[in-house]
């Protein structure tokens, strides 16, 4: 039988997975990676090495948990803290699963022999005519997870089994109830996973130390003073609830202004927007996208975006324009924007820079 490690995160999702796996003939074996734990002991709400551990003894398969903390605080715990302070909206996910979960997976798969790993995320991984491998989208978007995956290497890509992308929630739900799995109506982690008390911002104010600058102005696009903010980490582009200020018409934040420690209030037309540039680009289904060249695209700027049609086209210094047929609300810098192509398969992305 081929080997397969199975990440386990401690979910109904991964369980499901490995149940699939085993039922497919594969030599399973389980791994939850231990990515955090906070001062006060509690774990990381990715790595629930108790019922990681249950799953595996009922699926009788081997079960290893793996710890990566040094690893998680280096490539994502430490750098989303510097994202938010610098007045960006960084998304973790996307990150830890490129430098984290799938290192460490391919690591210990070498380790015991394994030919693949697997998670358990709502997306297929396919070979495309050009002998690339992508993401594809699941076939039911409301679970749909590609856009999480984005910056996965051909490498890595190569190595990857998802067996739910084809499965809706309930389905895997109902497999797991099925099998008889302790997790099959275990409710989804919906928050940041190292964040086990209070906001993400309580938890970056706490950790900053002097880079935290606090207290600054709310100004209107032109840089007239409306009132004072509690400090830039705890707001985000397109936010208008829990701004704590009144001024007798409905606001939004359209710009955080890191040097200068302001919120930009603006009117919710503010928020729209034609063209965008990204940096730190990861192609998966081509090579690359050289100067001058262009590309029409299916573009998604946050993982809940519908996606909207847009040209992307190669600008200087490594970086890409988006450019939307109809204008895009609330691009975010800090976040990815993902580009699909007609199929549904992740051509590649960036994080964004700048809005234009």
């Amino acid at each position: 039988m081929e080997k397969v490690v199975v990440g386990m995160s401690g979910g109904v999702d991964s369980a499901a997975a490995a149940y699939l796996l085993k039922k497919a003939g594969y030599d399973v074996i389980g791994v939850t990676l231990r990515t955090w734990q906070a001062d006060d002991g509690s774990e990381s709400r990715c790595c629930d090495i108790d019922d990681a551990r249950s799953t595996a003894q009922q699926l009788g398969i081997r079960y290893v948990p793996v710890n990566c903390t040094a690893d998680f605080q280096r490539f994502v715990v430490d750098p989303f803290a510097k994202e938010y302070l610098r007045g960006r909206t960084p998304n973790p996910c996307i990150i830890c699963n490129r430098c984290v979960k799938w290192e460490k997976l391919l690591y210990y798969a070498r380790v015991v022999g394994a030919a693949h790993i697997a998670t358990g995320h709502y997306a297929s991984v396919i070979k495309l005519d050009n002998g690339r491998y992508t993401v594809k989208q699941a076939a039911h978007s409301e679970k749909d997870q590609a856009y999480m995956l984005y910056r996965l290497t051909q490498e890595q890509l190569a190595a990857t089994l998802m067996p739910l992308g084809d499965l809706s929630k309930e389905e895997v739900r109902q497999i797991a109830e099925d099998a008889g799995l302790s997790v099959a109506s275990k409710p989804d982690s919906q928050e940041v996973c190292f964040v086990t008390d209070g906001s993400y911002a309580d938890y970056i104010e706490k950790t900053a130390g002097d880079d935290f600058r606090g207290e600054g102005s709310f100004v209107d696009p032109s840089g007239n003073i409306l009132g004072r903010h509690k400090g830039i980490i705890y707001y985000t582009v397109g936010q208008r609830k829990g701004l704590g200020i009144a001024l007798g018409h409905p606001v939004y934040v359209s710009e955080i202004r890191a040097d200068s420690n302001e919120v930009v209030l603006g009117s919710e037309q503010s928020l729209y927007h034609r063209s965008l540039l990204c940096s730190d680009v990861h192609f998966m289904s081509i090579p690359d996208l050289k100067e001058g060249d262009s590309l029409k695209c299916t573009v998604k700027v946050r993982y809940r975006h519908a996606g909207q049609s847009a040209e992307i086209a190669a600008a200087e210094n490594g970086t890409v324009k988006v450019t939307f047929d109809e204008p895009v609300r609330a691009a975010t810098p800090g976040q990815s924007a993902v580009f699909y192509d007609d199929a549904g398969c992740v051509v590649g992305g960036g994080i964004i820079s700048q809005v234009l």
